[in-house]
């Protein structure tokens, strides 16, 4: 089974749908994910949607960065499997449950990776109501590498620095995934 590193955009927002009670009315224009198994990036655009459901299948463990609040609920709409079945390790949640905080994509991988986003979601509302589909698709990509390189350095060396909200002080939030285990009680079910 595949484990994969998600990230979704979204055709309108929670203002477009009258607040975030209502997130399951947000329509997605674009999905990016990262395939360990095959070490390379997919694009899925709304053409491609019909392939999700065929790829998702054979997923034993989502990765992903506010995922199980956003991404994966929204997804689930277009898919005819049950992505809630699958294992899922959410960056921010982990992080939440460790700390009692939420932090930023952008502010964590500055702090640890050096690098940010490229932009934030409702730029990228904007790409897809302009039709700027390869801007869209490098924006959510860039969203996936980020997440991706900080579960991997989270996995290597067991711990993400967060800083302190009011003294900007990093501090050590301990994180591990046995994904392996994940996976093969997925497989079990």
């Amino acid at each position: 089974m595949d484990k994969v590193v998600l990230d979704i955009e979204t055709k309108n927002t929670f203002a477009d749908v009258g607040g975030q009670q209502n997130l399951r009315m947000l329509d997605m224009s674009f999905v990016g994910i990262y395939s360990y198994d095959k070490d390379k990036y997919l694009s899925f655009f709304e053409k491609d949607f019909n392939k999700l459901s065929e790829f998702f299948n054979n997923v034993g463990l989502i990765i992903g960065f506010a995922s199980n609040r956003f991404d994966v609920p929204i997804l689930d709409k277009y898919v005819s499997c049950d992505l809630f079945s699958i294992h899922r390790v959410d960056i921010l949640d982990e992080i939440e449950m460790a700390s009692g905080r939420r932090i930023g994509l952008d502010l964590l991988a500055s702090v640890n990776l050096g690098i940010g986003k490229s932009a934030d979601g409702m730029k990228a509302v904007q790409f897809y109501k302009e039709d700027k589909l390869k801007e869209l698709q490098d924006y959510c990509i860039q969203d996936v590498k980020v997440t991706k390189d900080l579960y991997d350095l989270a996995k290597k060396r067991g711990y993400l620095l967060v800083p302190d909200k009011f003294t900007g002080e990093n501090i050590q939030i301990d994180l591990s995934f046995d994904e392996g285990e994940m996976i093969i009680q997925q497989n079990l079910f």
